[in-house]
């Protein structure tokens, strides 16, 4: 059972907001007015809050996990109310608002009991044992030659655009690029499909699209042509491939147990899922890796972690995607609410790391790096992080000091002018992911603050 006194901070309370709306909505229920009848027992705090109709809602927070349980009609995890009781609970250090409690009333040790049982059940259940290894290797053929028949149709569809030159993207507008995507999809090639919707994005996305569009076109071609060529390729080349294209494997590393810090939080969503990516950097083991979940039809996903918080659990990481992919096995106690930044390196080395993971996965989107003593600034096209010091140069040259440019979207976002103002001229460590389009910014230290993550998404 955790102490106490041991409480989240309100940066972390609200980077577990599925949305801005949640945000503000849930900052409005932050206080003691609507609430009654709370309490915390070290685990868990809940709490009764007042709504439009006569019967408060009963809300409950498993903060080990942490999870949510609400008597509201909010599809959305963790909904307005659970938030604004988080945000009571991380304000109220000295119990005035939310006393400590022996135990939880009897609807809220419901939820608890139930959420217990069902993970000692999952922990202690036996083996299904092995599915039926030829009736697996048939529904595996066959959705392999679905998709097959996708790619082949999809280099059907490149080859008659660069025939008909790139203007006529533009005129074409965006549905055929819709109904080639849907066409990925009854193939059973969600990859596929996902960088179809993206280069139907492109045209008319700004100066420059041709160009962008040129580029995907030849990275999807590339797709293409590695899966019909699978079975010459290299082993975890093939791996890769099979996971561009859709094609999901279970994890199979040795699961690996460490206080992982939660670095950054972010949703990406589309008319059919929202994904969550959680980042997470183990301080014993030094790895760096990406929960992923998912949420249908607008639903958020119900996974969310504390960011700055340090979780002491077991991963067991997927074998394909680079080793970074991974899925949460246990957790062994309720997160801790802050730890040390992982350690950085200069722009030159990161651009070094990301080179050497995209020389392994050609149509590697972005890859994780922290770098460390790095200032915001303002050049010719745009923000970008400059080195505050030299990196090293070859014998005999001088060192110079390299600057990455932050990528368009992240120069749109209020987390931009969050991490000018964080620094404030001064170099600061950064996390985020770099790509072919530059970096985005996810989370930042101060050297005032070390401890203390600041998120930027």
């Amino acid at each position: 059972m955790t102490e106490q006194g041991v409480r989240w901070t309100a940066d972390q309370v609200l980077a577990l907001a599925p949305d801005d709306a949640s945000r503000r909505a849930g900052s409005k229920l932050g206080t003691p007015g609507p609430w009654s009848g709370a309490g915390f027992d070290g685990r868990a705090v809940w709490g009764l809050c007042r709504g439009s109709g006569s019967t408060p809602y009963r809300t409950v927070v498993d903060t080990t996990c942490p999870a949510y349980s609400c008597s509201c009609p909010s599809r959305k995890f963790p909904c307005k109310h659970g938030l604004g009781l988080l945000l009571l609970w991380a304000g109220d250090p000295d119990g005035a608002a939310i006393p400590a409690a022996g135990e939880a009333p009897d609807w809220a040790e419901t939820w608890l009991a139930g959420r217990r049982a069902r993970a000692e059940a999952a922990r202690t259940a036996p083996d299904a044992g092995p599915a039926d290894p030829e009736a697996a290797r048939r529904r595996a053929e066959r959705r392999a030659a679905r998709i097959t028949a996708g790619a082949q149709e999809l280099e059907q569809r490149l080859a008659d655009l660069l025939r008909g030159g790139l203007a006529s993207a533009e005129q074409a507008g965006y549905g055929l690029w819709e109904e080639t995507a849907a066409r990925m999809v009854d193939a059973q090639a969600p990859g596929l499909a996902g960088r179809v919707r993206e280069l139907g994005a492109i045209p008319g996305s700004g100066p420059g699209w041709p160009v962008r569009l040129l580029e995907e076109c030849a990275l999807t071609h590339l797709l293409d042509r590695a899966w019909l060529s699978a079975d010459r390729l290299p082993g975890p080349l093939a791996a890769t491939v099979r996971s561009r294209v859709g094609l999901s494997a279970p994890p199979e590393g040795p699961p690996v147990r460490d206080h992982w810090l939660v670095l950054a939080q972010y949703d990406t969503a589309d008319s059919r899922l929202t994904t969550r990516r959680i980042w997470l950097h183990g301080r014993g083991s030094g790895r760096t890796a990406l929960l992923l979940s998912f949420g249908a039809a607008g639903r958020a996903p119900q996974l969310a972690l504390p960011v700055g918080a340090v979780l002491d659990a077991e991963l067991r990481p997927h074998t394909s995607g680079g080793g970074l992919r991974a899925e949460l096995v246990e957790q062994f106690a309720p997160p801790a609410p802050a730890g040390p930044p992982p350690e950085g390196t200069p722009v030159g080395a990161a651009l070094d790391t990301y080179g050497r993971a995209l020389r392994e996965d050609p149509w590697l989107d972005a890859w994780p790096v922290t770098l460390t003593d790095v200032v915001p600034a303002r050049a010719e096209y745009g923000w970008q992080l400059a080195d505050s010091a030299p990196y090293g140069a070859a014998p005999g040259a001088a060192p110079e000091r390299e600057a990455i440019p932050l990528t368009r979207s992240a120069q749109q976002q209020p987390g931009l002018w969050r991490l000018v103002a964080l620094s404030g001229g001064a170099p600061l460590r950064v996390f985020g992911e770099i790509g072919h389009q530059g970096f985005t910014p996810l989370a930042a230290w101060s050297p005032d603050a070390p401890g203390e993550t600041v998120p930027l998404v």
